[in-house]
């Protein structure tokens, strides 16, 4: 075994210890748990909230409160940090069907314009002169697919069980964003 392959391992272990402590009420574990995937899961937030740094942190505080109080429900099937980024994206696209319902009770949409969510703001999707820009500027659903398959790495199978779209959705989603991100990056003459 290399050394990285045992830091993993001991890695991995300490964190199966602090997910024992933490269901036992140490919020001290909690903490530890925090600290290191905290990054991560704000990075996911942010990017599915569009790139809204105050929206991606309320999504990063619920989801560790959520992560606290469903802590009982984690059987240790899978590890705590593949467990956390699904709870995380439950978070958000939750928060985003509020959103979206709140939206239209407030004002009648124009089926014809697809917008992006953004915190409290609508925002057309427009150019973009980098790739977390460009990303930001996609619309909702093809946003969502993207981060989701390609950047955290889910199957497009569990992304639909995720979303509630059909998987062939996720797909044309994916091909429709990774489209976009190029047309975009393409037109502001990063690629």
């Amino acid at each position: 075994m290399t050394s990285w392959q045992s830091d993993k391992t001991d890695l991995s272990a300490t964190e199966s210890r602090w997910v024992d402590e933490a269901r036992a009420g140490d919020r001290l574990a909690f903490e530890k748990l925090y600290r290191s995937h905290c990054d991560h899961i704000y990075g996911l937030c942010w990017r599915l909230c569009g790139g809204d740094s105050a929206l991606a942190e309320d999504m990063v505080q619920e989801a560790f409160v959520r992560a606290w109080n469903k802590l009982h429900l984690f059987k240790g099937d899978s590890k705590f940090g593949t467990w956390l980024p699904r709870l995380a994206v439950n978070v958000v696209l939750s928060d985003r069907r509020i959103r979206v319902k709140r939206l239209r009770r407030e004002q009648e949409f124009d089926e014809n314009i697809e917008r992006v969510q953004v915190g409290d703001r609508d925002v057309f999707a427009g150019l973009r002169k980098d790739l977390e820009a460009a990303i930001a500027g996609l619309p909702e659903r093809a946003r969502t697919v993207l981060i989701l398959y390609d950047i955290e790495g889910y199957r497009h199978e569990e992304i639909a069980g995720m979303t509630g779209m059909a998987v062939g959705s996720s797909k044309a989603q994916l091909h429709r964003a990774r489209k976009l991100v190029r047309e975009i990056l393409e037109d502001s003459g990063n690629i």
